[in-house]
């Protein structure tokens, strides 16, 4: 089995948290015992109030607990301490990490984007990140791309440092191949499971496929 595993991302707006809920239990379901396995949950909502992601949190943290997948909350590392989130996910224009840190503390899970960098990278895993994030690596449905990252950074970075990199960015089971192949400790996927024509559970047998034993 590769080490490569599944980072999920929340869609940027949960309309019935509940429904969210139930569909985000399936998927874990599906997923257990399975190399789609889930490692670690990004809750990531945009233009919604402080009160809207802490309900998403207390929403979601059970299951995480239940599956033991890693909860992050992008950006807020102040409501990742008041939901008692593992940890938060942050980008170049948010919250610095140092700052991050001293809000969350040691033992909290941090990651930070880093594009296309490996500077960015390096400063990021010096800094003590507990992973860094490359990409868009393909067009995404979840966000203009600015940035494009190459399969040979990958590469790089997992013979460079042990420091843990997600691959993110437009990936589908179509697509993750290369990505895991060449490193990728983790891909982060979103629209691609999210918006399945044929659902969320259906599209985790696939990334099980892709992420399976491989020669």
């Amino acid at each position: 089995m590769t080490d490569c595993q599944l980072y999920l991302i929340t869609p940027p707006a949960i309309d019935n948290l509940d429904g969210f809920a139930h569909l985000y239990a399936d998927v874990l379901t599906a997923g257990a015992d399975t190399p789609a396995q889930v490692a670690c949950l990004q809750l990531r909502l945009k233009d919604v109030t402080e009160e809207t992601i802490l309900r998403a949190a207390e929403a979601l943290l059970p299951l995480c607990r239940r599956f033991d997948v890693a909860l992050l909350i992008n950006d807020h590392p102040h409501l990742a301490r008041k939901a008692g989130a593992d940890g938060v996910h942050i980008g170049q224009s948010d919250t610095p990490y140092d700052e991050a840190r001293k809000i969350l503390g040691p033992d909290a899970s941090i990651g930070v984007t880093c594009h296309n960098s490996t500077h960015l990278a390096m400063e990021a895993g010096e800094a003590g990140a507990d992973y860094v994030a490359f990409g868009a690596f393909y067009p995404t449905e979840t966000k203009d791309v600015v940035h494009r990252a190459d399969p040979d950074i990958l590469d790089f970075w997992s013979r460079a440092t042990t420091v843990p990199c997600v691959a993110i960015g437009g990936i589908t089971p179509d697509n993750a191949a290369p990505l895991i192949e060449a490193g990728a400790d983790f891909i982060a996927v979103s629209s691609a499971l999210w918006n399945a024509s044929d659902g969320p559970v259906a599209a985790m047998g696939r990334f099980a496929a892709v992420l399976g034993p491989r020669p």
